[in-house]
């Protein structure tokens, strides 16, 4: 009898475990505690890719090897050309997709436009996500404003290396784009999200984040840039 008294005791210890453990995961979904705040204003949607081997597609046999891209560094006036937009889906934008999420890990941003890399078509991909697990491209973006109230945050470029200042942007707006396989996408964002496809719409249009700086400013940054680009060559 002692024995399967303690057995009771033990038994009704776990299922008590759970039902806590349950309640709190529920009232956690609930509350929007479970998804990290940044990442809970991007649909799953706009998720591009997952891994290595969702970033080719489940049916590649051998996945490619993606190349690291050369980024084109301010002053250089390729930055300014404005892109065109993109009508084939074909595995040439694919591929490209490819190693510019490669070449943005490899630099370590969390956003990269394709004028960056002289492909001047209008492509971005961005990855907000603390394990680099979420890679979005978005192509032929569109951006509307909904709130005409303005964010300050930090902005850095991974073309002006070095050099972080306070921009003003609208804190909501609305992209409209196509995913990869030229599926449409749309999405309501705001915080980092809404700075990151704003930055990267800007690279697009050949605008650089320095263009909402001082010209003071802007002459400071160009000759700094220009000193070390000789220092390096």
């Amino acid at each position: 009898m002692q024995t399967v008294g303690n057995g009771l005791v033990v038994l009704l210890f776990f299922l008590g475990s759970y039902l806590i453990l349950g309640s709190y995961l529920i009232l956690g979904s609930y509350l929007g505690l479970s998804s990290p705040p940044v990442q809970s204003v991007i649909p799953p949607s706009l998720y591009s890719h997952t891994s290595a081997a969702g970033i080719l597609g489940e049916s590649t046999a051998e996945l490619r090897s993606m190349a690291v891209l050369d980024i084109l560094q301010f002053p250089d006036s390729r930055l300014r050309k404005i892109a065109e937009p993109i009508s084939d889906f074909g595995q040439e934008l694919g591929t490209l997709i490819d190693d510019m999420i490669e070449t943005m890990y490899e630099a370590s941003g969390i956003g990269l436009a394709a004028t960056q890399v002289n492909v001047h078509k209008r492509v971005f991909v961005m990855d907000l996500s603390q394990d680099r697990s979420a890679a979005q491209a978005l192509v032929n973006p569109l951006i509307s404003v909904l709130d005409e109230e303005t964010e300050v945050r930090q902005e850095g470029c991974l073309s002006i290396p070095g050099f972080y200042e306070d921009i003003a942007r609208p804190r909501a707006v609305r992209i409209d784009a196509k995913d990869r396989t030229g599926n449409d996408v749309s999405a309501t964002l705001e915080g980092l999200a809404a700075v990151c496809v704003q930055h990267e719409v800007d690279h697009l249009d050949g605008k650089l984040f320095i263009d909402y700086l001082s010209a003071l400013k802007r002459q400071r940054i160009r000759r700094k840039l220009e000193k070390a680009q000789k220092q390096s060559a």
